[in-house]
């Protein structure tokens, strides 16, 4: 990583500049500490408060927060009543989660393929792939944009499946004018620190639906209640509840969740930030002939996670892993999202293939994930609009 500039000269920047970077700042760690000085630091009122905050900005009806997106995916899961003999259908360019949440349960994941100019989900694929074995699509806003989400809606309808939007990338993005989280079934948040917003973890379950609200609070917490009318028994005392079915131990802490809040807060600078910073490496690349970039769709306004940036092999001299480490060789420190998640061993053990979705495996091929985070300067943006430039015009082929 630390070696010359494969293409010669002088390394564009003499620091180096990662993919994603949280941003935190004085009254986020303000909030924290007052936590800290409270008497409840788990399962206080702060929970409430971002549940609710998280309803005022997305639209939805309710709010279950939790651990992780991993979590909220498998709680959705759950929620959505998966077991042994369905089917599930996601997308392979996704984090593992996506597909995971599926096996937890005990159902089957089935690999969609993509749209080529998009990289989310193609709903003709999810069309085909429906059997009368499928529950429930899970669709991801893949680097932030919203999937369509409107036809697949009409199919699940239609069908009778559950649509669990993983909006791990796009908290903060618009569908049609309505902020993802109230528009399907159930939509999952995502809080890493590489997130939009984050609060170290975090994930959180958004829905419109009492019936999946009442399951979702049961599954983070061991289905244990204290709620009287969810008893099946008369309470002994006021210590008494019960537990009615099986649950995790998938909550958040008050910590976490007032750092959340106070993120939240800032989420319209933080999109507004980095939809400029993917305006100007637009703008940039678009005239490369030897780099592709991403597509959006009209209805989505999008506030971007990820900036993948796509190789034209027919262009360039080199590959990927080549163009890679030359990058990091000027300092700009890539990363690749994602892994096609069947071309993993556990996967490859379950049966699945390679060639099942030749869109998503030749995206995979030819693409990295350029730095993008709110906190990025004017100059670290040009920087890396510079590296790029320079790699592509010195590996141009004739």
């Amino acid at each position: 990583m630390d070696k010359p500039a494969i293409c010669g000269g002088i390394p564009v920047r003499d620091k180096k500049l990662y993919y994603g970077h949280q941003c935190i700042e004085e009254d986020d760690i303000e909030a924290v500490v007052n936590v800290l000085r409270s008497n409840e630091i788990t399962c206080g009122p702060k929970i409430g408060e971002l549940e609710e905050k998280l309803c005022q900005i997305t639209g939805a009806r309710y709010a279950v927060v939790c651990s992780n997106g991993t979590a909220a995916l498998h709680m959705a899961a759950m929620a959505a009543g998966l077991g042994e003999g369905d089917e599930a259908i996601t997308t392979p360019i996704t984090f593992a989660a996506s597909a995971n949440c599926a096996l937890y349960c005990g159902a089957k994941p089935v690999f969609a393929d993509i749209n080529e100019d998009t990289y989310n989900i193609d709903p003709s694929q999810v069309e085909a792939l429906t059997t009368e074995r499928t529950k429930a699509v899970i669709s991801v806003d893949y680097t932030g944009q919203a999937a369509e989400l409107e036809r697949l809606q009409a199919h699940c309808r239609k069908n009778g499946l559950v649509l669990i939007e993983d909006g791990a990338h796009s908290i903060g993005t618009r569908y049609k004018g309505r902020y993802t989280g109230a528009i399907a079934d159930m939509t999952t948040f995502s809080f890493h620190p590489v997130k939009t917003v984050t609060c170290g973890e975090g994930g959180a379950v958004l829905t419109n639906s009492k019936e999946y609200y009442d399951k979702l609070k049961l599954y983070r917490t061991h289905g244990i209640t204290k709620d009287r009318e969810e008893m099946e028994h008369k309470p002994e005392g006021p210590w008494y509840y019960e537990q009615i079915c099986l649950g995790l131990n998938y909550r958040l802490t008050d910590i976490q969740a007032a750092l959340l809040i106070s993120q939240l807060d800032k989420l319209p600078r933080f999109s507004k930030r980095r939809k400029e910073i993917v305006k100007a490496y637009d703008e940039a690349f678009s005239g490369l002939p030897q780099v592709v970039v991403q597509r959006e769709i009209p209805e989505s306004d999008t506030t971007r996670h990820l900036y993948i940036l796509r190789l034209k092999p027919e262009k360039l001299q080199i590959g990927r892993k080549e163009f890679f480490e030359a990058m990091a060789a000027e300092n700009i420190i890539c990363n690749v999202h994602y892994i096609p998640v069947y071309y993993f061993p556990y996967y490859e053990k379950l049966g699945y293939k390679r060639g099942l979705c030749p869109k998503a495996e030749k995206l995979y091929e030819e693409m990295l994930t350029l730095p993008l985070y709110a906190a990025m300067t004017d100059q670290d943006v040009q920087d890396v609009i510079k590296a790029v430039t320079k790699l592509s015009q010195y590996y141009a082929k004739d």
